[in-house]
């Protein structure tokens, strides 16, 4: 770009938009000045981040969009991110699920849940979480259900239960469902639960300690020996524990950031009620934002529920970004805070190493795929195919994939087979391979490596297809487990080599033969899971009187599915050959 077009700018606030040659929006950002921050891009030696060539290089055109004020500014700029999804600015996805804790308080006989979740909580209970991950939120559900003997059956199994269950035998619940506990009592477990979690642990065991005496001064031994099993378990645990306190009993994210060459790392730990309770992070890769920028859009991108009271950076940010998430953003100085955001930079660093090392693992890996498989090219994405016909019946296929040694699910395929009606694994892969390498060749998606699960047979069925299609450029093996089990195991596999007599065979314990199992086993099970699908569609159209295999077929082509089928309205029925009204009526009746 000329520098007498960058003097167009105005010298206002505002949001600028980098395009390509393409036209596509590249990078969003914002500034104060756009005339000043859009010059530093192109002055060379004055941006130092290592993308910033890379991207200058591909710009071709720049859009501005002048705003008020930094506020505006801000809140566009997310927007903007959000509905260009630049390649060069962070975007965390907006699927992101939550794990958490939920006690339906309201009930007259509450439980703690294992709850999953998506955006906001609902208001059905007490929330506590999210915890970074499953693993966390079942290994504190399981204590809770050690501390407090409260129900774990559901509401109908409470409903209808005449006697105890084994929980109660063995002092894990106290049975309310059969009154063998007052009301009153219950609640108070209910109450030290939540504050348990709260992290309220002297004032639980305060109140359960006088509880005992309580109990005991009445001659209430059982259930004084109850308070009592309840108070040294929660001894033990909080003996134990090595927690972090250093938030003075507040609810605060600590953010800290590592930098390397085009990679970013964002550690997040997590402080409730001042312990630390957690911790998270992000990784992005071929991000132009500055710190400032990236933590900005970062924070108004992750915070949409479960607000912290505070949030520790560890640079400035902008003043209105506070007003926008409606939480405290403090970078502090000095003191116990600024410690908080060295440890949280230490953990971004630790993690950059780990995953760095784990990259590492994975590339040694597929170095070692491609030299003891003789492949032509690095098999950076992997595709694997299996076929699926239990009974003879409803020929499936599905296809795993996996890019630089990790399942990429978007990817996967599911496939009908179409013109077979007898089992025939060689036409079925043929016609799966055909379909999907016809398609990736027109769409330039190739993959470097194909895997089939079988033998010799199998083979050669894709290198036909390979020369149909006349491609050179992919390799090819099978993978063919002992006796054609997927049984799990040390079992001896089989790896056949186009122009290869004589298969390979891996050592039981070998991490690569670990690998290709795991690829392998991935296909096969979706091509099941895909298979009973099937099957259980079919069984639900059999039952119908009039729904023969002719109209049956016809109502799968067009909606693809047994719920598309159901959600279906009359009028879209009605549009299938063949189908009647009074079809249409007992397809409504399917459950």
């Amino acid at each position: 770009m000329e520098k007498l077009s960058l003097d167009l700018f105005a010298a206002e606030p505002g949001v600028y938009l980098m395009k390509n040659s393409a036209g596509i929006v590249i990078y969003v950002g914002k500034a104060k000045n756009l005339k000043q921050r859009i010059k530093q891009y192109f002055v060379p030696g004055r941006d130092s981040r290592a993308m910033i060539p890379l991207l200058i290089a591909q710009v071709t055109h720049i859009d501005t969009i002048l705003v008020l004020s930094e506020k505006e500014a801000l809140l566009l700029e997310n927007t903007l991110i959000k509905k260009h999804k630049p390649k060069y600015n962070v975007l965390l996805k907006d699927d992101k699920t939550f794990v958490s804790l939920m006690i339906n308080h309201k009930h007259q006989w509450p439980q703690v849940r294992l709850v999953r979740y998506k955006g906001a909580a609902k208001e059905d209970g007490l929330y506590f979480g999210p915890y970074t991950n499953a693993l966390a939120a079942r290994q504190t559900y399981e204590l809770i259900a050690r501390l407090f003997p409260l129900r774990q059956c559901s509401d109908e199994e409470l409903k209808r239960r005449s006697r105890p269950c084994l929980l109660y035998s063995i002092k894990r619940c106290i049975a309310p469902c059969v009154n063998k506990c007052s009301k009153e009592e219950y609640d108070q477990f209910v109450e030290s639960t939540i504050k348990f979690l709260k992290g309220q642990d002297k004032e639980v065991l305060k109140e359960l300690y006088q509880e005992m005496e309580k109990a005991s001064a009445e001659m209430e031994f059982e259930k004084a020996n109850a308070f009592l099993k309840t108070i040294r378990q929660i001894e033990h645990v909080t003996d134990q524990e090595q927690v972090v306190a250093k938030t003075k009993g507040k609810d605060t994210d600590v953010l800290g950031i590592y930098r390397h060459a085009d990679v970013v790392i964002v550690a997040q730990l997590l402080f409730r009620e001042g312990k630390l309770v957690g911790s998270e992070h992000f990784t992005f890769n071929e991000v132009v934002e500055d710190d400032e920028d990236l933590l900005e859009s970062f924070i108004l991108q992750h915070y949409k529920t479960e607000l912290p009271e505070e949030i520790l950076v560890p640079v400035k940010l902008t003043e209105a970004l506070s007003e926008i998430v409606k939480t405290s953003i403090i970078t502090p100085k000095i003191g116990e805070k600024k410690i908080l955001i060295e440890l949280a930079t230490k953990n971004a660093q630790a993690i950059f190493r780990l995953e760095k090392d784990q990259e590492e693992l994975k590339e040694k890996m597929l170095l070692d795929l491609q030299e003891t498989c003789k492949l032509n090219r690095y098999p950076k994405r992997i595709e694997c195919f299996d076929t699926s016909s239990l009974s003879g019946s409803h020929l499936v296929a599905s296809m795993a994939a996996y890019t630089n040694g990790e399942r990429e699910a978007k990817r996967k395929r599911l496939f009908k087979i179409k013109g077979i009606s007898k089992p025939d694994d060689y036409a079925a892969l043929h016609q799966v391979l055909s379909r999907r390498l016809t398609r990736a060749k027109a769409e330039d998606d190739l993959p470097d490596l194909i895997i089939v699960d079988g033998g010799k047979g199998q083979l050669n069925i894709a290198l036909e297809v390979f020369k149909e299609l006349d491609i050179a450029s992919v390799d090819v093996i099978s993978l063919a487990k002992e006796d054609a089990k997927h049984t799990k195991g040390l079992t001896e596999e089989r790896i056949f080599l186009p122009e290869h007599k004589d298969p390979i065979h891996l050592k039981p314990h070998s991490p690569l033969l670990f690998f290709l199992q795991q690829i392998r086993d991935e296909a096969h099970r979706t091509a099941i899971s895909f298979h009973k699908q099937q099957r259980t569609i079919k069984s639900s159209l059999d039952t119908i009187p009039g729904i023969g295999p002719t109209k049956r077929q016809r109502l799968l082509q067009h909606f693809g599915s047994l719920k598309r089928i159901q959600e279906a309205s009359p009028e879209e029925l009605k549009k299938i050959k063949g189908i009647t009204s009074k079809d249409i009526e007992k397809l409504k009746k399917i459950t």
